[in-house]
């Protein structure tokens, strides 16, 4: 419980809300699932982030965005990771460790998510554009969660939440 609590409470701090990563999760499940809530999204969404798999992506993708924003590792990494290369890739196979937990649906709806980034992921994104965080590895776990949130709304339903 309290790497879970420093997990959601890191997310926090790089502006990132369970209610955020809720809306991605609704916006990917609304269309196959009646009567789908944000309450019941952030109830899943919370399901995936108590995972250990979970809370330990994000607690080293958040680590590694820091280190990467204050410049403490080699500058030619630095420089990749800062401006978010589209061949660099490392941030979505970390992502995926959330991710391959979850199932095909997760795997598909991570993909989709990444591409049209939704929500929080285009805010995050933004910044990142703009040069005053680096969000290159929280974006990729934001997409993940709510992917695996949507797969496990798709194989429990609605119902477990409640």
């Amino acid at each position: 419980m309290e790497l879970e609590n420093l997990a959601i409470r890191k997310l926090e701090e790089r502006g990132v809300k369970i209610e955020d990563i809720a809306e991605i999760t609704l916006f990917l499940q609304e269309k196959y699932i009646e009567n789908l809530s944000i309450d019941d999204c952030i109830s899943y969404v919370k399901d995936v982030i108590t995972k250990r798999e979970s809370i330990n992506a994000i607690l080293t993708a958040i680590a590694i965005d820091e280190v990467a924003e204050k410049r403490l590792i080699d500058n030619e990494i630095c420089n990749i990771i800062l401006e978010d290369s589209g061949l660099y890739g490392i941030d979505e196979i970390l992502a995926l460790s959330i991710v391959n937990v979850h199932g095909s649906i997760a795997l598909t709806n991570f993909g989709y998510a990444d591409k049209i980034k939704p929500g929080i992921v285009k805010v995050l994104d933004n910044i990142g554009k703009q040069k005053q965080q680096c969000h290159t590895f929280l974006d990729d776990i934001v997409c993940a969660i709510a992917a695996s949130a949507a797969s496990r709304i798709a194989h429990y339903g609605i119902e477990k939440s409640k």
